[in-house]
């Protein structure tokens, strides 16, 4: 026979269960990952030890200033995020809770990824050098660009790589560097015509912009809202849609004359 429960001993009871769900909810993974602000690289210069862009059949300048590309991390797709983790890193500024989805191609194995990431890199230094050679009118069967970047993967150094390629074959329209000097940094997706494209996580790729010397940032003016958002202090938003519309906010920054697009 079993015996009467009192109210508190029937509360107690129920509880172990809910608390029991609780705790295994908090430490289940979940789909999604944690991003944060990544590394960042001059295109001008070396990473790793290897010029990021080399010419040859032109020659090349000697350039001053940074053009910085930049970077998010995210947790692996493989790994386990947990509601605690979620918890944890929703309310950073420095950090953002993404749909794994989002981040990496569903139902892909991480060399799936890889090989899709690396793919997208390729394709975004192909058009790169082809709309820089189209923007300053020369042949691609006389000049060839190398370009080299280890360790990072997908689309969004394009406008950068173009940018870097114009400053060593170029420079601006007063044949000083498109830099000024500055450390410049930047992101989005570049077609062979010169479109610029967005690229996502333009809020984490800002701090790191800022967190590694830049004071400029060039983000895709569909996403000016997104860069607005957690824009650290010093760091000045030039919004881009094109390439030649990058090149003159550049120009203009570098000779002081005319006004620079704003968010």
């Amino acid at each position: 026979m079993l015996s009467r429960l009192t109210r508190s001993q029937a509360v107690a009871v129920c509880a172990v269960p809910v608390v029991a769900l609780i705790a295994t909810a908090a430490f289940a993974p979940l789909p999604f990952s944690v991003a944060q602000p990544g590394m960042t690289a001059n295109v001008l210069g070396k990473n790793q030890g290897t010029e990021v862009i080399t010419v040859s059949g032109a020659p090349a300048r000697r350039t001053s200033g940074e053009l910085r590309m930049v970077t998010i991390e995210a947790t692996g797709p493989d790994a386990r995020v947990s509601l605690g983790d979620v918890i944890g890193n929703w309310f950073r500024t420095d950090r953002a809770v993404m749909p794994r989805d989002a981040v990496y191609p569903s139902g892909n194995s991480v060399k799936e990824i890889q090989q899709h990431n690396q793919a997208q890199m390729q394709q975004s230094q192909d058009a790169a050098t082809q709309a820089a050679l189209r923007y300053l009118g020369l042949s691609a069967d006389k000049v060839k660009v190398t370009l080299k970047l280890a360790d990072v993967g997908g689309p969004s150094a394009g406008l950068l790589f173009t940018l870097g390629i114009i400053d060593k074959l170029h420079g601006n329209a007063n044949g000083g560097d498109l830099t000024g000097g500055r450390s410049i940094a930047g992101t989005g997706t570049i077609d062979a015509d010169g479109t610029v494209g967005a690229v996502g996580g333009v809020a984490l790729k800002t701090q790191a912009a800022q967190r590694d010397g830049a004071t400029v940032f060039l983000v895709p003016k569909a996403e000016c809202s997104d860069a607005k958002a957690e824009l650290p202090a010093g760091l000045r938003l030039v919004p881009v849609t094109t390439l030649k519309g990058a090149v003159n906010a550049l120009t203009t920054l570098e000779t002081g004359k005319g006004s620079v697009p704003s968010c």
